[in-house]
């Protein structure tokens, strides 16, 4: 088992990636506050007023002085967690899709599951999740399962937990989106470690519904594509491609959900 402090409020950070997101951020930081201690804003070069609402908030504002991605924007967060010595970091998106209240799910599941990536899966009320959504996440799903060497749910989420080692891996390829999925490539080939799904329910505008989002930042073909171009070429390059596969298949999901 992989030795791992006991994780709390207390050490583990919230990151929180913003691109243009005035519409919602003071909710979303004002809720994560409420299950960490450090929220870390990392506003990637927002034309809005995103960085004057997070710098009213007892939260730490760090500024790309133009856009440089999510990826950046996460690599950004996670140096300034490990500067802070947290032994763990949340992520979540500011656009208001993420529910805070799960914090303490995916920390009592890093507590459980040392040695892993703790992954929100959006398995709850996936009714309401868009089309492209599914699609996206389907297919994400099969072709970073083979590359990573095992089975895992919604390999897209944004709200996710990572323990130190894994904030510390460095010369990790990718940006934007893809980004996070070789984040769980890197972490399984170079760590060892694996994923575990909690859970979660991620809120969408729907018909009928008072709350408002922004227009999603994910473009279904154009990064559909350049996540599976990058998958593909990441596992091509291990070679075995059928034994790999095969492999992958036979290692099942692993979700963390108490009482159900």
């Amino acid at each position: 088992m992989v030795e791992q402090p006991t994780l709390h409020r207390g050490n583990v950070a919230v990151v929180i990636p913003a691109l243009d997101e005035a519409l919602r951020i003071r909710g979303v930081v004002e809720d994560a506050l409420a299950h960490g201690d450090l929220v870390i804003v990392v506003d990637d070069g927002s034309d809005d007023d995103t960085a004057a609402i997070v710098s009213a908030l007892p939260a730490v504002l760090l500024r790309h002085p133009r856009r440089m991605g999510k990826g950046q924007a996460l690599r950004t967060g996670f140096a300034e967690a490990l500067r802070r010595g947290m032994a763990a970091v949340v992520t979540m998106d500011g656009d208001g899709q993420h529910r805070a209240s799960d914090i303490p799910r995916l920390v009592a599941a890093a507590n459980a599951h040392p040695g892993n990536i703790v992954n929100g899966a959006r398995l709850k009320k996936r009714e309401t999740q868009p089309w492209y959504r599914h699609l996206g996440n389907d297919f994400g799903d099969w072709g970073i399962a083979w590359a990573c060497g095992f089975r895992l749910f919604d390999s897209q989420s944004g709200q996710r937990l990572y323990p130190a080692p894994v904030l510390a891996l460095e010369d990790v390829p990718g940006e934007g989106f893809v980004f996070e999925a070789q984040l769980l490539i890197s972490a399984a080939r170079r760590l060892g470690f694996g994923v575990v799904s909690v859970p979660v329910e991620t809120r969408y505008a729907v018909p009928g519904s008072s709350e408002q989002f922004r227009k999603s930042h994910f473009k279904l073909f154009r990064d559909l594509y350049r996540i599976t171009s990058h998958v593909v070429g990441q596992v091509w390059s291990r070679g075995g491609i059928l034994k790999r596969y095969r492999d992958a298949r036979a290692r099942p999901p692993v979700v963390y959900d108490p009482g159900t």
